[in-house]
C-alpha cells in the first residue's frame, strides 16, 4: 500500500494549494480518506475527511476555507486549501481507513509573509 501526497510548499498568507494524495495497492473507493496535519511540536490532528459515500468533514479552523473531494476512478483525493493562514504552517498527511489504516509521507505547508 502507497499513499503519495504531494503539492504542499511555501505561499504567502491568502494563497491557495492543492494537496494531492494518490493511492495504490488498496481498493480506493472503499477506504474512508483523511487529511491530516502536525504543526512542529503539536499532535496531529484531522483537518478534512471524505468518506466512501462522499460524506465529508471538517475541522473548525478550515471550515469555509478548504474542500476536500476525492476521484475514484483515479485512486485520488484532493484538498484545495484558500485563504491560507500563518497557523496552517504543517506537515500535511493523508490516510486511507477501512479495517486497516494507511499513512502517507506527508508533506509541509508553510505559510509566511
Amino acid at each position: 500500500v502507497q499513499l503519495q501526497a504531494s503539492g504542499g510548499g511555501f505561499v504567502q498568507p491568502g494563497g491557495s494549494l492543492r494537496l494531492s494524495c494518490a493511492a495504490s495497492g488498496i481498493t480506493f473507493s472503499l477506504y474512508d480518506m483523511t487529511w491530516y496535519r502536525q504543526a512542529p511540536g503539536k499532535e496531529r490532528d484531522l483537518v478534512a475527511s471524505i468518506s466512501s459515500y462522499g460524506i465529508t468533514n471538517y475541522a473548525d479552523s478550515v471550515k469555509g476555507r478548504f474542500t476536500i473531494s476525492r476521484d475514484n476512478a483515479k485512486n485520488t483525493v484532493w484538498l484545495q486549501m484558500n485563504s491560507l493562514k500563518p497557523e496552517d504552517t504543517a506537515v500535511y498527511y493523508c490516510n486511507a481507513r477501512r479495517r486497516s489504516a494507511y499513512w502517507g509521507q506527508g508533506t509541509q505547508v508553510t505559510v509566511s509573509s
